[in-house]
């Protein structure tokens, strides 16, 4: 048996191979088109039975076990078509002296039809969609009524099989809206001349962490009924002249039929309120943050460019935003197709190549003068790109996963320098700094293992986690922290005085430093009141029993004030500039030799 649907066939029929001019996106099979073809093969005794829409597809069917099997091969296909090309009923018992099939080959007896019957195709709504043809070598005694009635019966199905195949085309299965391929169809169709323009709006239910989240926790039933009531909202604010779309899992769009100009402001503040009342959903309640997004089309942009992924840009942005939708901004879309960019190139960094490096800013106890530590700051510099500001490529390592490897190299590369360092006879810890994607139970194994491989003490390390990181932790993170103080790590709480300081988590946080962040002690020198605050902080500090540690101190000036205030450290500029790890030991020395 032989069942096979496409534009146009390549020789012999191949029921193993999709033919190159069919693309399985964009055609499928037809619905209960075998059962419709053995009905007719059976009824007529035929070894073909053959549907061709005006779409251009072919679909055809050979009963399995004939010795002698009819394949549609592209000269028969062709014939078919002109003669079925009016897709009247017609019944030929014996079609060997039609004109239409004897010019299918010289040799009519192996390329000829003896035997055709033909049946116009119609849709629910009475459109003619095609024909199905009943075809053989040979000719055949004219059938009973019975048989005739058992084709027009197999036309009708196959109408309503090619009807569910169309809806199929144009309709997302889940919310029963057309799809982005019928969006697309139709904003061609809405845009006829290169000169025509429209408008479209993006809506983007959730940002994708947070819907993918709701997947995991509500299983694909609860977030395809969340979308249609979604979509059910959005039709509410529609007018009777806009289409709406699924056009991805979480996104719907709207395309305004004959508008030209943009929505009103009022208009789209009132879809983003109605978006933002909590779905009942299922007996489940929920809260979205919605995106809208608007997009100006013109015709020619239609020719290869994808205003699609614009739109929802636009939709993108608009999540993070108060009012909840915003208008297309190309040089906001080109930093985030950069920061993509920079993302995949922050992978393949990591994994593959030798363009990020490690630099070591040193940090001086006041008291000796003597350097007691380094900090290890990751630096960048890609080829085509150059320098990366740490500023730009750690968030967006966090955002995109690599967070977590990130952290493994400055582990790997930072011990294996310090392991260096302390067998030549250099005295010095090592701070690294780490972010709350780390902070969990496998933090202190990941970097024991490091300290082991590289045979570093763990005595010799600190970690540093910024203030919001390190007051906002809970019961898990904070005995991931003890259990680090144990081993004989350092914790280091970062940038502190700048975030949301919660004193009773501060008291119970089992740390040994804290580092005031250089915000505020630039201006030491020149402003009182960051003086009062700097000086209030190094007493808290010091009263909780942590070293205390003032970064940018970037000035003679900065550091004679900070000599005043109690810290125990000073890092910034005018100690020392991040240097390069070959830097290090000359610096170490020079600096020992001063005194100072």
């Amino acid at each position: 048996m032989d069942i096979w649907q496409g534009p146009l066939p390549d020789g012999r029929p191949d029921t193993d191979h999709v033919p190159a001019t069919m693309h399985a996106s964009e055609h499928h099979a037809l619905p209960g088109f075998e059962a419709v073809a053995r009905l007719a093969a059976g009824a007529l005794g035929v070894p073909l039975v053959a549907l061709l829409l005006t779409d251009g597809s072919a679909f055809w069917y050979t009963p399995p076990g004939l010795p002698d099997a009819l394949p549609l091969d592209d000269a028969l296909l062709a014939v078919c078509r002109a003669a079925a090309r009016h897709g009247n009923a017609e019944l030929l018992p014996d079609a060997r002296e039609d004109l239409r099939f004897l010019s299918a080959g010289a040799d009519s007896t192996q390329a000829g039809i003896g035997f055709f019957a033909c049946e116009p195709v119609f849709g629910l709504g009475g459109q003619k969609l095609g024909v199905l043809l009943a075809l053989d070598r040979g000719p055949h005694p004219a059938p009973h009524a019975s048989a005739h009635a058992a084709l027009r019966d197999a036309a009708s199905l196959a109408g309503t099989g090619a009807t569910l195949r169309s809806y199929l085309n144009r309709t997302d299965p889940a919310t029963g809206l057309p799809h982005r391929s019928a969006f697309f169809a139709d904003l061609r169709t809405h845009l006829p001349g290169d000169d025509d323009t429209a408008w479209i709006v993006a809506i983007e239910a959730a940002p994708v962490a947070r819907f993918n989240a709701l997947v995991r926790a509500m299983g694909h039933v609860y977030a395809d009924a969340l979308m249609r009531a979604m979509a059910e909202r959005t039709q509410a604010w529609m007018t009777p002249d806009m289409q709406l779309y699924q056009v991805g899992v979480s996104r719907l769009a709207v395309l305004p039929a004959g508008r030209h100009d943009a929505l009103p402001p009022a208009r789209l503040d009132e879809l983003v309120a109605m978006l933002r009342v909590p779905f009942d959903c299922l007996g489940v309640p929920l809260s979205l943050q919605p995106g809208v997004g608007l997009l100006k089309v013109e015709a020619h942009e239609l020719r290869g460019g994808d205003p699609l992924r614009r739109v929802m840009s636009a939709s993108h942005v608009a999540q993070g935003s108060g009012r909840g939708w915003a208008v297309y901004d190309h040089s906001q879309d080109e930093r985030q197709r950069q920061e993509f960019f920079l993302v995949t190139e922050l992978a393949a960094a990591l994994s593959e190549r030798t363009e990020l490096e490690l630099h070591y800013q040193p940090r001086v106890e006041l008291a000796s003068g003597r350097c007691v530590a380094l900090e290890a700051l990751a630096r960048w510099r890609h080829p085509t790109l150059g320098a990366v500001s740490p500023a730009t490529f750690v968030p967006l390592a966090e955002q995109a996963g690599l967070m977590r490897a990130l952290t493994d190299w400055l582990f790997d590369h930072g011990l294996a320098q310090l392991a260096a360092w302390l067998r030549d006879g250099l005295d010095v810890r090592l701070s690294l700094n780490v972010s709350s994607v780390d902070l969990d139970a496998m933090l202190e194994a990941r970097l024991a293992t490091a300290a082991q491989r590289h045979g570093v003490p763990l005595n010799r390390l600190e970690l540093e986690f910024t203030e919001g990181t390190a007051i906002h932790h809970n019961e898990l993170t904070r005995d991931v922290l003890v259990a680090l103080r144990h081993a004989g790590v350092g914790i280091a709480i970062d940038d502190f005085g700048i975030g949301y300081s919660n004193l009773d988590a501060l008291r119970r946080m089992p740390a040994t430093c804290l580092k005031i962040d250089q915000s505020l002690v630039r201006g030491l020198d020149t402003r009182q009141h960051d003086a009062a605050i700097v000086r209030a902080m190094a007493a808290l500090g010091h009263d909780l029993g942590f070293r205390v540690v003032m970064e940018g101190v970037e000035t003679a000036s900065v550091l004679a004030a900070v000599r005043d205030m109690g810290c125990d450290e000073v890092q910034g500029h005018h100690i020392a500039m991040p240097l390069p790890a070959a830097e290090v030991a000359g610096w170490l020395r020079a600096h020992a030799a001063r005194g100072a």
